[in-house]
């Protein structure tokens, strides 16, 4: 084996090793402890504002040639700075799923059984561009009492760095092991490939990023991954739709942030409103810089917009980009996302409650929505405080991973001396 790979493997041993002693140590973590460090790091977010605008404003200088997209995700600013401390708080205000007994019942024999809730253990996150997953991930994880190890992209090197800093001071303040919290600060990739290869200190990967980055993280891990290949979330506007309601829902959804995992990507309009809604929204857009690829019968109400191709259908482009498609039916519709979506968001909007319950019976998403924007598939929105990224496989979670996502359960059997026949 070449010098330069033994150490990477070295490197990737000594972080499972870590974070294996340290989640035992979390674990036993009270409630109030927990919430302890979770205040002080809200406090020091705040108070440290600066030199996080600092470190940020160093990875932005050298960002040259990303994508419009990943810039934003990339970039902080006071506002952002503040919904990350807000969302530390929110995640305080949580109850602490880790010890809660669940499904108590009592068998003929006198046993009682029941389930109790603790954490997964040491949780490898990789993920790319957005330094508020490092806080988002290191919260949920110590209050989930989980020992992550983080891997952000080398594009937010200095602010994910100064961020872990800031998760590791706050442990330690409060009596913790700062190995709770890790990261991997080298861009060399092979670390990362025998990270997803210690099974016997690493119980889970969570791949946070572009469809290449899960593939490969999936492809090669020993260790289970949760997957998000992509985002191709798609809006449909029924016959009965309220037709401002659908405007200003499919302009949100596509135009508020472009670049995120919860943007829409294909817009499905029921040919019975196209003619009216077309021109009003399409100008909107228009106006928003967005690039509209129609199907052939659109294209004939909006000539000037590009023909979609085929491949269009699948793409999660991530920018302000639009697919859109004339349909005849809410089957129609259905049948489109059945072949051409990810499972991730998909909405209807209709004041016809019985197709929105058809809708939402069969659409097979992990966040399925009526009469509301897709960008509300996010933790946050949803009342987990945050997340740790949107899993698109029904093992072990679907849909936006908070504290409970980050636990499992166990059984436990009280007995008065009974023996098995």
């Amino acid at each position: 084996m070449p010098e330069a790979i033994q150490e990477s493997a070295k490197l990737a041993v000594s972080l499972a090793t870590r974070a294996r002693s340290a989640s035992r140590h979390i674990a036993r973590a009270d409630t109030a402890t927990k919430n302890a460090v979770l205040v002080d790091l809200a406090a020091r977010i705040r108070r440290e504002e600066k030199g996080i605008l600092a470190a940020n404003a160093s990875d932005l200088d050298a960002a040259d040639g990303l994508p419009p997209a990943m810039i934003d995700r990339l970039r902080l600013d006071p506002a952002r700075i503040e919904a990350m401390a807000a969302g530390v708080e929110n995640v305080v205000a949580l109850p602490d799923p880790v010890g809660r007994i669940e499904g108590q019942n009592k068998r003929p024999n006198g046993l009682d059984i029941a389930r109790m809730r603790i954490p997964l253990g040491v949780i490898c996150i990789i993920y790319e561009s957005r330094p508020n997953v490092t806080i988002d991930a290191g919260t949920l994880c110590l209050k989930s009492g989980n020992a992550p190890i983080l891997k952000g992209g080398k594009e937010a090197r200095h602010s994910n760095g100064i961020l872990v800093d800031l998760m590791r001071a706050s442990l330690s303040a409060h009596g913790l092991d700062p190995n709770v919290v890790q990261a991997i600060a080298t861009s060399d990739r092979e670390v990362i490939a025998e990270l997803i290869r210690q099974d016997r200190c690493v119980d889970l990967v969570i791949p946070r990023g572009g469809e290449g980055l899960v593939r490969y993280v999936t492809q090669n891990a020993t260790v289970p991954v949760i997957q998000h290949y992509k985002g191709v979330c798609h809006v449909y506007v029924d016959s009965q739709a309220d037709l401002k309601m659908a405007e200003e829902i499919a302009f949100n959804a596509k135009v508020g942030r472009p670049g995120v995992c919860n943007a829409m990507e294909t817009l499905l309009l029921h040919r019975d409103v196209a003619r009216d809604l077309v021109p009003i929204l399409f100008e909107r857009y228009a106006q928003a810089g967005v690039e509209l690829r129609l199907d052939g019968r659109l294209r004939s109400l909006w000539p000037l917009a590009k023909d979609a191709t085929q491949a269009d259908w699948d793409e999660e482009f991530l920018d302000l980009i639009l697919a859109v498609r004339m349909v005849d039916s809410l089957d129609e519709a259905i049948a489109h996302i059945d072949t051409h979506g990810s499972g991730h968001t998909d909405a209807i909007v209709t004041e016809n409650e019985e197709l929105a319950r058809r809708f939402i019976q069969e659409v097979q998403s992990s966040c399925v929505i009526h009469n509301a924007s897709t960008r509300f598939n996010d933790g946050a929105e949803l009342g987990l405080g945050a997340e740790i990224g949107i899993s698109t496989s029904k093992l072990h979670a679907y849909g936006p991973m908070g504290l409970e996502e980050l636990t499992t359960r166990k059984f436990v059997v009280i007995g008065s001396g009974q023996i098995r026949p």
